[in-house]
């Protein structure tokens, strides 16, 4: 028996094709903007659509799914940052179709004694009256059990009760199994015993940086003596470690911080706000300011700060985060500070956990702007200015546009993007290989993919669109009317989408194909914003075929496609990860861990490994 279990008050088709498969938490909430139920995914858009399938469901997800009006989304590092933000999430907000969680007394830990000659590594719950070390508190007793049997492979430190450890004659199989280093039979000396739970603790601390360089130099090592069974155990440690050693932003020690994050595109801004309390992230909230296009990043945060705090009588933390540095700083601490009458500090250049939080709020920023962009409301709003802005008779209904991408003339594809009233109408892209033309030739190179592209369509094997966008100016132009009177097309309108004076977004400049009259639109016009949308996605698209082309056709792996990455950091990255299946897996803060690699770098090989982030 199927059932339908798309709630009326909500638009899951249109919201579920524009999330994000990034790790993350999901609220969902009902008419009156009370929240339902708060979930955490390794996968946002799996997750998030298996509540919307036809069979399978229980009645109570049923009945929640009918409730459903809105879902916010908050996209983390990790799957155990996600976590942990939910646990935060549901404990504050105690949605009723959650589980409601324990205390935090009741979280597990690892307890490492202080006083003992050859101190245990332990599970412990409950209340933290002994003398030793607490690491955690851990998500989950799996997690605690998961990181004691990692250091017990890796550090072989003993995890048995006293009364087994004092009454033993001969090792055990632990030790057989090198799983323990042998203490009750002394197989080990204390100074030795002692390093191990040293760097054991180190590792607990997030201070492995050594332990890794360690691993991997005895990887390369092993694997320069061909001893490549012992090298892939080397791997498979390092792997371990990049599993558990993950950095999360969720907890932190203290600090009271608002963080915010924003993000600006033709077409809107988003601010995403970070509430963090005693060190812990305990909310956020999204804002779309109406701005116009030549206001900046910061612009928006200046005016954001101001209204946020000054217009009412909200909380006011002793720092504000902000992911771009704003012009009037000084200002705004003054008048914050006079106005909670303590000293107030509004920065960007933050260390640390703070910078965690800075770009996760960035982060949260650019992904509920890139939906609130592709907004099926939003998108067909657009589609009517853009009548009315180049006179049609009828509002358009699918548009299509063409950019080339090369480097120095190599490996040139030209990208082919399609939009309809639901906005990026993906399964419909396509890339063009361009051959047998004068390198660098961009003319030649349209002409093909037009003439391609428009061959097939004649031929019936697709839908020609209302407006065809061209990423150039009359020349490009020229080359698509060219390409339409040849295959007798005529119900197209070609439009050039030229840089404008300035060369500045917000200041293209339309040509029509058929008169060759220049159309300019206003810096926040609807019509305008969707059309740098459409030529900023189609120059996307043409990058990433280009660099998988250029990358298949020099026979590199994916690294060696990425501009600043050269052999010896492709060495420094495959050593620290053990393999690039695990460099795929890893996050921007992970890939920043190895010495050789700057932040910004990471961003780029993150970005060059996951194209369509």
């Amino acid at each position: 028996m199927n059932t339908e279990t798309t709630s009326p008050l909500f638009d899951s088709k249109s919201f579920l094709s524009r999330l994000t498969g990034r790790p993350g938490v999901y609220q969902m909430f009902d008419i009156a903007g009370e929240v339902l139920y708060v979930g955490k995914a390794k996968n946002l858009k799996k997750r998030v659509s298996s509540y919307f399938r036809s069979t399978g469901l229980s009645i109570k997800t049923q009945a929640l799914v009918g409730k459903i009006a809105d879902i916010e989304v908050t996209v983390t590092n990790s799957e155990t940052e996600a976590l942990l933000l939910e646990q935060s999430l549901i404990k504050q907000q105690r949605p009723p179709y959650n589980i409601l969680l324990r205390d935090d007394k009741s979280y597990p830990y690892i307890f490492v004694s202080d006083k003992d000659t050859y101190p245990a590594i332990r599970f412990h719950r409950g209340s933290r009256r002994r003398s030793g070390r607490y690491f955690g508190p851990f998500p989950s007793g799996g997690a605690v059990r998961e990181s004691l049997n990692l250091l017990q492979k890796i550090f072989r430190i003993r995890q048995c009760d006293e009364s087994f450890f004092k009454n033993r004659s001969r090792p055990c199989l632990q030790y057989q199994i090198k799983r323990c280093s042998g203490p009750c039979v002394e197989m080990i000396t204390p100074e030795q015993y002692q390093q191990d739970i040293r760097r054991a603790m180190m590792f607990l601390d997030g201070k492995s940086k050594v332990i890794m360089e360690e691993l991997g130099a005895e990887m390369e090592k092993a694997s320069e003596s061909l001893a490549f069974e012992k090298a892939a155990e080397f791997r498979d440690q390092i792997v371990s470690l990049q599993k558990v050693q993950e950095q999360q932003y969720v907890f932190g020690s203290a600090g009271d911080a608002d963080v915010l994050g924003c993000a600006l595109k033709p077409g809107g801004a988003c601010v995403h706000m970070l509430f963090v309390r005693g060190g812990r992230i305990i909310g956020s909230k999204i804002f779309h300011p109406k701005v116009s296009v030549e206001e900046t990043e910061a612009d928006v945060l200046s005016a954001f700060i101001a209204q946020w705090y000054l217009s009412s009588q909200r909380e006011i933390p002793n720092s504000v985060i902000t992911s771009y540095a704003v012009d009037d700083k000084d200002c705004l601490e003054e008048v914050l500070g006079d106005k909670r009458s303590k000293r107030v500090s509004v920065s960007h250049s933050v260390r640390g956990e703070r910078a965690g939080w800075q770009r996760l709020a960035q982060t949260n920023a650019e992904q509920h702007l890139a939906s609130h962009l592709a907004n099926k409301k939003n998108v067909y709003n657009r589609f009517l200015e853009l009548q009315e802005s180049l006179t049609l008779d009828s509002v358009p209904q699918r548009l299509e546009c063409f950019d080339i991408s090369h480097s120095s003339g190599e490996a040139t594809v030209a990208s082919c993007v399609v939009f309809d009233r639901n906005g990026p109408l993906k399964q419909d892209y396509r890339t063009f290989n361009i051959e047998d033309i004068t390198a660098g030739d961009d003319y030649a190179a349209m002409h093909q993919a037009l003439m391609r592209r428009y061959t097939r369509i004649k031929k019936g094997e697709g839908k020609l669109p209302d407006i065809l966008l061209i990423d150039g100016g009359k020349g490009q132009v020229t080359q698509a009317m060219d390409v339409l009177e040849e295959l007798q097309i005529t119900e197209v309108q070609v439009v050039g989408v030229a840089k404008g004076p300035t060369r500045k977004a917000g200041f293209e400049i339309l040509i029509n194909g058929q008169t060759g009259e220049e159309i300019t639109l206003a810096g926040d016009s609807s019509a305008l914003h969707l059309v740098q949308h459409i030529r900023d996605e189609a120059h996307r698209f043409a990058i990433n075929g280009h660099r998988a082309r250029r990358g298949k056709a020099r026979k590199q792996s994916v690294l060696e496609g990425i501009a600043g990455v050269g052999p010896k950091r492709r060495r420094e990255i495959l050593k620290h990860f053990g393999g690039l299946q695990e460099v795929e897996r890893a996050s921007v803060e992970e890939i920043a861990k190895v010495s050789t690699i700057s932040r910004k770098l990471a961003e780029e090989v993150y970005l060059a490994l996951h194209p369509e982030v």
